[in-house]
């Protein structure tokens, strides 16, 4: 009977220290704008995997797009002394209340397209620099005239920053009409095809070059959806980030670009970098550390997934 008493004290020992060894590592909370989306899922692998490298516990909250949420996310994690937080995608301008928590608590928040601002340690993945092959590409594919759709979303950043660049580069093509329509979150893949099957309706098959633009890939592949119900091969289909889907949505003819960008590696460098930003303290300097975003169209999808066969894993 003393046995058994004594292991049942030394079972309830063992189980009483595993939290708190568990709370001993640092832990390192990610506030995700949509945490099932394509991207964002690459992104916060690579996050997990240097964190398990580097002893750090991982937290992801999914804030389904509200900046009231990822506030809060945020603040709730300053409260947990976490050792730094990242922002993924919402804009630092958004989530000040959040920022201003984890500023009390000296505690060091970086942005995945989030941007730099207020006091936003450091960023990458921003929206501009990666769409920008892509939008290029689609001008030029359009003979510089046309009509476009553009899927938009202007909560995030990322996208806000890719509609900005659009708009620029489309200054000096006046000759391309442009309709927005703004997808939400969550609910961009219904909404890229409801927005597409309503623009379509107005524009049939003819000489006119026509086109759409997701500002990422998932709002063209809702649209895509509604191209192939009606049998519209006649539409060009650009997204970027270049999720699996789009990927193989290339593959088989259904949409003609996208840019990939390497979330994956931009989570891993990020988790990688919060060590030096911990230490320099406040002698850090803000920055961004970007990672290229690569082309992919029908001509070269093949030579990229050999180089590149997770994208599509």
């Amino acid at each position: 009977m003393n046995f058994t008493r004594m292991s049942l004290l030394i079972a309830a020992a063992i189980l009483a220290a595993m939290p708190a060894h568990a709370q001993d590592k640092p832990l390192i909370g990610l506030v995700s704008i949509a945490a099932t989306e394509a991207n964002n899922v690459r992104y916060i692998n690579g996050a997990k995997k240097a964190a398990e490298e580097l002893g750090y516990e991982v937290s992801v909250v999914d804030a389904a797009g509200s900046a009231d949420q990822a506030n809060a996310a945020i603040q709730n994690f300053a409260q947990r002394g976490a050792f730094a937080i990242v922002d993924l995608v919402f804009p630092a301008s958004s989530i000040g209340a959040g920022l201003d928590a984890a500023k009390q608590a000296n505690i060091p928040v970086v942005t995945w397209g989030g941007g730099l601002g207020l006091s936003v340690a450091a960023t990458n993945g921003s929206g501009a620099p990666i769409a920008e092959p892509v939008i290029k590409k689609m001008i030029d594919d359009m003979g510089g005239k046309g009509e476009l759709l553009a899927l938009t979303y202007r909560t995030g950043e990322v996208c806000r920053n890719r509609e900005a660049l659009m708009d620029k580069m489309l200054e000096s093509h006046a000759d391309i009409k442009v309709t927005k329509n703004e997808v939400r979150i969550p609910g961009y893949f219904e909404d890229g095809a409801q927005y597409a099957n309503a623009w379509l309706a107005s524009h049939p098959p003819g000489d006119e070059k026509l086109a759409i633009w997701g500002c990422w890939d998932d709002p063209a592949i809702g649209a895509i959806g509604s191209l192939r119900s009606q049998a519209r091969d006649d539409v060009l289909v650009y997204g970027v980030n270049g999720n699996a889907q789009a990927i193989e949505n290339i593959k088989n003819g259904h949409m003609t670009a996208t840019a990939w960008e390497d979330s994956y590696s931009e989570g891993y460098n990020m988790i990688k970098l919060l060590a030096d930003i911990k230490k320099a303290g406040a002698d850090w300097k803000p920055q961004a550390v970007e990672v290229p975003a690569v082309l992919i169209t029908s001509d070269t999808v093949e030579d990229f997934l050999k180089q590149h066969p997770e994208a599509v894993q």
